[in-house]
């Protein structure tokens, strides 16, 4: 097998699960660790960005409050999953530093990725991370969820950060190395399947279930994971992660599972954006803010003219030209209100008018599609 070329990914998000960052006594397995922290150092090298989605906090945190993950109400794993996050983030702390990278701490909950306003807020500390080289290291934020909203598994997670950031690669690494007709610990005839086209029903009929001690996702989740992560045109990788540098192993013919992407990541959002249905409101621009949207650039508040309805930020506002054409929708960077005090003004002249530093975009570039346009 030639192996998955990783190089021709911009940006990768890796999940990685709990089986693999610990020992069975519950303790970091930071010789493994090392390992995948070389082979994050080594793309990173390439010019291209990473970020890690891990597990591994409550099977940490388990071990040190003495509690079995498998047996413990919720109020007892949110207190294991404080207890091990801090610990499982200075071993990616240790083991990146070997390789002068930087890494971040970012917590999410279902909630984050679902609701507009806090998608863009994360959005942009993830976006901010990456462009000064920084490393996100993000988990669920186990301490605060409920079972109502929590995602439960990590893949989804995964799945749904590759999204937000429109990465164009998310590899899952797990004690799996792809997708198979059966499970194979039940079936030793199972057939592995080495590309994916398209997932179907008949798919997740023969899925199973986690046999993992701390893994709370099976084959099942990383099904919908890679459902989530394809329709928002990112490839998506199933492998083991069992050996020393599992990426290194992967671009080097490891046996892994690839659902191909449908589309481009771009593509995907500009679709989803020109399909939502509920428009909150409008930004009437000038004729010089509707070129520069053509050239590709983001809606700046020098180019608006007028605000029109009531809207909040992160919600779906049409951008309409001069002579009324509505050439587009994108989710606004402020509210109908914020958005009215700072039309027409540069990004010097914002601060004084808001009192205090906003943001220099009132629709990003990555946050609208323009009709009749693939840009």
């Amino acid at each position: 097998m030639s192996g998955v070329n990783l190089n021709n990914l911009r940006r990768l998000v890796v999940k990685i699960g709990s089986s693999l960052l610990v020992t069975r006594d519950g303790r970091l397995d930071r010789d493994w660790l090392s390992g995948l922290a070389e082979d994050v150092a080594a793309l990173r090298s390439g010019n291209r960005q990473v970020l890690i989605v891990s597990s591994g906090a409550i099977a940490i945190g388990s071990n040190v409050l003495g509690v079995n993950p498998r047996r413990s109400r919720l109020e007892e794993l949110q207190a294991a999953a404080a207890a091990g996050q801090v610990q499982l983030v200075h071993a990616y702390q240790e083991a990146l530093g070997e390789h002068g990278v930087a890494v971040a701490q970012v917590l999410l909950t279902l909630e984050d990725t679902e609701n507009r306003r806090r998608f863009l807020n994360a959005k942009g500390t993830l976006g901010k991370l990456l462009e000064h080289r920084v490393v996100p290291v993000i988990n669920e934020n186990d301490t605060v969820a409920t079972e109502e909203i929590r995602y439960g598994d990590n893949d989804r997670l995964a799945a749904r950060v590759a999204q937000m950031v429109m990465a164009d690669g998310l590899v899952l690494l797990s004690d799996v190395d792809g997708f198979y007709t059966a499970d194979p610990g039940e079936h030793p005839d199972a057939e592995h399947i080495a590309t994916v086209a398209k997932i179907t029903d008949e798919m997740f009929a023969m899925a199973g279930e986690s046999r993992s001690e701390f893994g709370s996702g099976g084959m099942i989740t990383k099904l919908q994971a890679a459902r989530i992560a394809t329709r928002a045109g990112c490839l998506t990788i199933v492998a083991s992660g069992t050996v020393e540098r599992p990426l290194h192993a992967l671009a080097n013919g490891g046996k892994c599972t690839v659902f191909n992407a449908e589309g481009t990541p771009a593509a995907a959002r500009k679709q989803w954006l020109a399909g939502i249905l509920e428009v909150r409101g409008e930004l009437r621009m000038d004729p010089g803010a509707a070129t520069a949207l053509a050239n590709g650039n983001s809606l700046l508040p020098v180019g608006l003219v007028e605000v029109i309805g009531d809207f909040g930020r992160g919600d779906v506002v049409m951008l309409v030209g001069a002579n009324g054409e509505e050439l587009g929708r994108g989710l606004a960077a402020y509210s109908s209100d914020e958005a009215a005090e700072i039309i027409g003004c540069r990004s010097a002249q914002i601060e004084p008018k808001l009192g205090y530093r906003g943001r220099t975009v009132m629709v990003h570039r990555d946050d609208l599609v323009l009709f009749g346009s693939e840009s």
